[in-house]
């Protein structure tokens, strides 16, 4: 959530601000809205405290028809005026929770084609042939089958096999072993979330549609580890000198959102469930940009070691996410598609996940608590990844020579 005092203070700034992220959203009905409920409070404690006064009077003596009278019509006005008041609550707070985070004012103005390129690794790989796409060399080579996934399942599912999965788990462990070398610390959530911490998170009620519904328990499947680690602190206080606190954790992750066959994102490119390497950090607001220089460079040096050529990318403002304030993308080269794909998103979400969550600390300053920073970012997401190496070390007779770090990693590849 974004600072309601900001807004009350520098409505201006905000109204620009916002609109930078999300043109649409309707910042003016936020600030009349949060006007309307302070100012109906007032009337409701005005009341309260009228009738608070009429009882203490009653109590000196006999009170008067007339006294009786007001008293009863003031608590019939207190009633109304609070059925009143929780409603427009629950449209301001439905309306709050939708506000998406302010962006820096660093950030490139528009959308994705604003986005703008920091540096890139390596070279494009050449091939004496034409590449194949994932599909056709994982399923030739029986490491993924897709029709046995849609069986069991549904389409935009994949089951994999053999290598595959020796390659899958390979992955997992080089990336969470390269996590704990920069200092986040491995945490193995439950995948499955409460509504709360998803609305901690930032994903409710925006983006309920897209999440997987246990509903008999109230439950829901994780759309990813950002979720789980956001919440791991929630209502806490810290010391200054707790923070800053860095985790990783390896989850599967679900989404409704999928690609279509025949379309840029068949095969593994965007599905309905996909395990991912997250990274979360827990800061002092001064150490928030340093601490997402940290973890870019952590999952950068992923695909350096993997030699794979990708480049960075500061998303414009409309491209964030909704709770990021300045977010870098890893978009890998991916040869069998002959375009480039993200990868990892690396996101500085500032104090909006901090306050909904209520994380705070202790400063030196007279004890006083403030909101602390969250920092998340994919480190990596496995099927693009899987992508990538299928693509840029395939050979001309359509076997994959995989790239000699894996190997190391004791799990059979």
């Amino acid at each position: 959530m974004i600072d309601l005092m900001l807004l009350r203070e520098q409505p201006a700034r905000v109204f620009d601000l916002v609109a930078r992220k999300d043109p649409k959203y309707p910042t003016q009905r936020l600030a009349e809205l949060d006007i309307r409920v302070r100012d109906l409070q007032q009337e409701v404690e005005a009341l309260r405290s009228e009738r608070n006064e009429l009882a203490r009077t009653g109590k000196s003596g006999l009170v008067a028809q007339a006294t009786r009278d007001q008293a009863k019509a003031i608590g019939g006005a207190i009633k109304e005026k609070e059925a009143a008041l929780a409603l427009l609550e629950a449209d301001f707070r439905d309306l709050y929770l939708r506000c998406p985070n302010l962006p820096l004012e660093e950030l490139p103005l528009g959308g994705k084609e604003s986005n703008q390129s920091v540096r890139e690794f390596g070279l494009k790989p050449g091939f004496s042939f034409t590449p194949k796409t994932h599909v056709d060399l994982a399923t030739t080579l029986g490491w993924i089958d897709f029709e046995a996934a849609a069986r069991m399942t549904a389409s935009h599912f994949a089951l994999y096999k053999g290598m595959g999965v020796r390659l899958q788990y390979a992955l997992s462990m080089f990336m969470l072993n390269t996590a704990q070398e920069y200092g986040y610390a491995p945490v193995l959530p439950p995948f499955l979330i409460n509504e709360k911490a998803l609305e901690g998170a930032s994903n409710f009620p925006r983006f309920r549609e897209e999440v997987f519904a246990v509903e008999k328990d109230g439950l829901y499947l994780t759309p990813t580890a950002e979720v789980n680690l956001a919440n791991l602190y929630r209502d806490s206080i810290f010391s200054s000198d707790e923070l800053p606190i860095r985790h990783t954790a390896l989850t599967s992750c679900f989404r409704r959102e999928a690609g279509g066959y025949g379309s840029s994102e068949r095969g593994l490119i965007r599905i309905h469930q996909f395990d991912k390497v997250e990274l979360f950090a827990f800061c002092k607001p001064e150490e928030s940009a340093a601490e997402q220089d940290r973890m870019l460079a952590c999952a950068e040096s992923i695909l350096k070691r993997l030699g794979l050529h990708y480049r960075v990318m500061l998303l414009a403002a409309q491209d964030c996410s909704f709770a990021s304030a300045k977010t870098y993308d890893l978009e890998v080269w991916m040869p069998g598609q002959g375009e480039y794909k993200e990868v990892s998103s690396i996101s500085n979400c500032t104090d909006f996940q901090a306050r909904r969550c209520m994380m705070r600390y202790r400063t030196s300053e007279k004890n006083k608590k403030q909101l602390i920073h969250t920092l998340n970012g994919s480190s990596l997401a496995l099927p693009r990844l899987f992508v990538a190496i299928l693509e840029t070390y395939q050979q001309a007779d359509g076997t994959v020579q995989l790239p000699d770090v894996l190997r190391s990693v004791s799990v059979g590849v």
